[in-house]
């Protein structure tokens, strides 16, 4: 079964897919931020057109585990989604994907500036493959 992951951010969206064994995680390109309903619509039908049986999306946490105004957006977000699909939509914890996938694309050679266009679908890949590795077992709770 495929997951889509996302990574909800207010200028991008960034996504990532996995394989059809549920094995690996490879960014896609991220879509620019528009009004959430015109964004669930089109996540729905990359769901449909990949083929996706779950689609995760980052809940961001503060280190302390408290929700901020950020996790209220991927909340608000959220609701609408599990309205405009049949995939099922799980929240995660995706304290510092984005710092780790800043981190992978400096080791590859990718400087800030040119992580711009890829950090958000970057982040989603390693929110992602950190799901994947745990083989496909439930994700980390959320409390909401």
């Amino acid at each position: 079964m495929r997951t889509l992951a996302i990574d909800y951010g207010s200028k991008r969206i960034g996504l990532a897919l996995s394989d059809p064994t549920g094995t690996l995680a490879r960014p896609l390109p991220f879509l620019p931020a528009k009004g959430d309903a015109k964004l669930a619509r089109e996540v729905a039908a990359l769901a449909q057109k990949e083929q996706a049986g779950l689609i995760l999306l980052g809940l961001p946490r503060h280190m302390n585990g408290s929700l901020g105004e950020a996790a209220a957006a991927v909340q608000a977000f959220a609701a609408i989604l599990e309205k405009t699909t049949t995939v099922p939509v799980k929240l995660v914890d995706e304290r510092l994907s984005t710092v780790q996938a800043s981190r992978q694309l400096r080791e590859s050679g990718r400087d800030a500036r040119a992580q711009r266009g890829l950090i958000d679908s970057e982040a989603a890949a390693v929110l992602l493959q950190g799901y994947l590795d745990t083989q496909g077992g439930p994700p980390m709770p959320i409390d909401t």
